[in-house]
């Protein structure tokens, strides 16, 4: 969400050709969840913010303060396209990620609170004397759509004194759009070349020519079928192809093992989220590709969400 300094406040005290903000967020919820939006008070206050400006401190100090017409207006209209399962974060523009805000849009798949545990494995990784003696890392985030990974690990990373030069890889000039835009807002200051972000347009590995410390990907797993069981928000909303993990959901896995390998250095780190019945699979295919140290790494619901090995 947009901070309130960001935002053009357009509430008052007192307007009679207008509806009040607990009124507004009361409609807003029952026309949610009768669209059968799962969590429909939640997203209703949201959008609320979203054109308000409001907080929650000021919301309930005086509920009954009007909102003026174009601002119910144009609350009525995302709540329009909220009922008919546009995505919260499509309809903003943003979504948080690791306490940083990206934009998104339909070109790249929303970041999602499971993607963090493979940003924190990453930075627990860098933290090894192995790596802390380098000077600069060598990071690539292979398929990186909205470049959340890659962003959000430089933003920690440096934070702890471990400077990186990353590479953002995807075949969707969209979403590499997406990312510069995410590079821009996230990184304007930053000049030096251990800062450096360099986007490459290409199908996987094709146009890559330099070798990494360390290999991070998010890749598409979801089984083709099973597409069409996912929400609307889903299915129809984020980039089939950014979901499509052909017939087994492996075949991404099985292209970046094999042929990262060459992209990596001596003692480089391969890692991937994974579906939560991943686990064994891509395990097995990267101890069968010649992986050393292949472990997986549960999320905070107790599921299999990383894969990670180290190629010597």
């Amino acid at each position: 969400m947009r901070t309130e300094s960001d935002k053009r406040t357009v509430y008052k005290t007192d307007c009679s050709d207008s509806i009040s903000l607990k009124n507004a967020y009361k409609e807003g919820k029952e026309i949610l969840a009768k669209a059968g939006i799962t969590e429909a008070d939640l997203d209703a206050w949201y959008l609320l913010e979203f054109v308000t400006g409001i907080t929650k401190a000021r919301y309930y100090m005086d509920p009954d303060q009007s909102m003026n017409p174009e601002a119910w207006k144009k609350y009525k209209e995302y709540l329009e396209k909220r009922r008919n399962h546009i995505p919260l974060q499509h309809i903003t523009g943003s979504q948080e990620f690791m306490g940083l805000e990206f934009l998104v849009n339909e070109h790249v798949l929303i970041p999602r609170q499971d993607t963090e545990v493979l940003v924190e494995e990453a930075l627990e990784m860098m933290k090894q004397e192995i790596f802390r003696s380098k000077g600069c890392l060598q990071l690539l985030d292979m398929c990186t759509g909205s470049g959340c990974i890659l962003l959000s690990v430089m933003h920690y990373a440096e934070q702890e004194g471990i400077f990186i030069e990353g590479t953002g890889v995807d075949f969707s000039e969209q979403a590499l759009m997406v990312a510069q835009k995410n590079e821009k807002h996230l990184r304007s200051t930053k000049k030096d070349e251990k800062g450096k972000v360099n986007w490459i347009l290409s199908d996987l590995f094709e146009n890559v020519n330099e070798t990494y410390d360390m290999i991070l990907s998010n890749p598409p797993y979801i089984r083709t079928a099973e597409i069409e069981k996912l929400q609307d928000e889903v299915k129809l909303h984020d980039p089939f192809s950014a979901l499509d993990g052909k017939e087994d959901g492996l075949y991404f896995y099985r292209k970046i093992v094999t042929d990262a390998k060459q992209f990596l250095k001596p003692g480089g780190i391969l890692a991937f989220e994974i579906g939560y019945d991943q686990g064994k699979e891509v395990s097995d295919l990267m101890k069968k590709a010649g992986y050393d140290k292949v472990f997986v790494k549960k999320d905070l619901a107790g599921l299999d969400r990383i894969v990670c090995g180290v190629y010597y």
